[in-house]
């Protein structure tokens, strides 16, 4: 099942692409809590001959002209709060708007970030109580090692667990507050052969479960241990549904990306297995595709949907996941090729998708715009009803 352009379908900032039957969604809602500004609206147009099974998703250019952007997360008044991966900026991306779309401020710029390769200023998450806190944490390269830290907007970075390995090209970078309040950490096993994945001692190749202070996790598979799952090679994208399902993509391995549901203290393989295999002592992924036609990033879920950015395959993957962890149906694709690398995405909290472009690094082939911040919002899927 694809999307295709409907009639109608361009607006000054924005396009709409119909879904074939298969997906439980509806017409849009009106966006009210959590909306963008006031930009140009995107039209919104069943495709021709549409016996009413279609459905549309409709797309806006919220953000323009940035570099690299990694990390994105939101305040309180609706704003984002996006990483650089190589300047090491820390930008706030609205809610205030012109004729471009959002307005772009630099925060930060944290000098401690050493960006080189894949590693540089990569994930961020806003404290759950950054009401009373004012704090958000990230993840971030040094010369020697990845790290997680904390600050306060304008303040002193923190670091609060140290010793990641760094490498050129494996250097995870997922981060994000799981729905028991506790820091969820995806990094990159950062040797070409895997040895750090399925070592216990070491932090690389895992998913890491601390608390604010960077300490191990209550109710970890190990009490003295931040591990919470192992075997993975390079994780750069978390998130929950609401049934508190955690998915992680997984990205780097020769043959296959994966996106996996992640079991407390379970080993997923790497690097002995890639993509899926019949050895009982791993999890195998939820889907895993050709390395080539996708390298996934960053993974969002919006009711019974699950969607992951894809790199090398340029493109977002929609599945349709059932309450027990089914996939129904196939994948379906979105933009593809049509925005370019694909990397970060998230849930905002109106219920839309924000999926930003990586087009502005060597790999990529940047458009005068690039890198862009792209906002879906998908018909019934939830926007506007927070």
């Amino acid at each position: 099942m694809r999307f295709r352009r409907g009639r109608g379908a361009v607006a000054t900032a924005g396009a709409v692409l119909a879904l074939t039957a298969g997906c439980s969604f509806g017409p849009p809602g009106p966006d009210q809590a959590g909306s963008p500004p006031n930009l140009p609206r995107p039209s919104v147009a069943p495709t021709a001959g549409s016996s009413g099974d279609d459905r549309e998703v409709a797309i806006t250019v919220m953000a323009k002209s940035l570099e690299v952007p990694w990390g994105m997360g939101f305040l309180p008044d609706g704003s984002a709060v996006v990483t650089e991966r190589d300047t090491a900026r820390i930008l706030k991306v609205g809610p205030e708007s012109d004729a471009n779309g959002l307005t772009v401020t630099e925060l930060q710029r944290l000098d401690e970030v050493k960006a080189s390769g894949d590693g540089g200023l990569l994930g961020i998450a806003v404290s759950p109580g950054y009401v009373d806190d004012k704090t958000v944490y990230v993840y971030y390269s040094t010369e020697r090692d990845n790290r997680v830290g904390k600050l306060v907007i304008g303040g002193a970075l923190q670091p609060i667990l140290t010793g990641i390995p760094h490498s050129a090209d494996q250097n995870g970078g997922a981060l994000a507050f799981g729905p028991d309040g506790f820091l969820y950490v995806g990094t990159g096993d950062g040797t070409p052969t895997g040895t750090q994945a399925g070592n216990a001692k070491s932090l690389g190749g895992k998913i890491l479960r601390i608390t604010t202070a960077g300490r191990p996790a209550a109710g970890n598979p190990v009490k003295t241990s931040p591990v919470w799952s192992s075997g993975h090679r390079n994780v750069q994208g978390l998130a929950w549904d609401a049934q508190g399902t955690l998915y992680a993509t997984d990205r780097g391995q020769p043959r296959f990306s994966e996106l996996n549901v992640v079991k407390k203290g379970g080993n997923h393989g790497w690097p002995t297995v890639d993509g899926s295999g019949t050895d009982t002592r791993f999890v195998n992924p939820l889907v895993s595709w050709p390395a080539e036609a996708s390298s996934c990033g960053g993974v969002a879920t919006l009711e019974s949907m699950v969607a992951t950015a894809c790199l090398l395959g340029k493109k977002v993957y929609l599945l349709n996941v059932t309450g027990n962890g089914t996939v129904l149906g196939s994948p379906q694709e979105l933009l593809t090729g049509e925005y370019g690398r694909l990397r970060a995405l998230v849930a905002a909290p109106d219920g839309s998708l924000w999926v930003s472009t990586s087009n502005q690094e060597d790999a990529g082939e940047p458009d005068p715009e690039d890198d862009r911040i792209i906002r879906l919002v998908f018909s019934d899927g939830g926007a506007g009803r927070s």
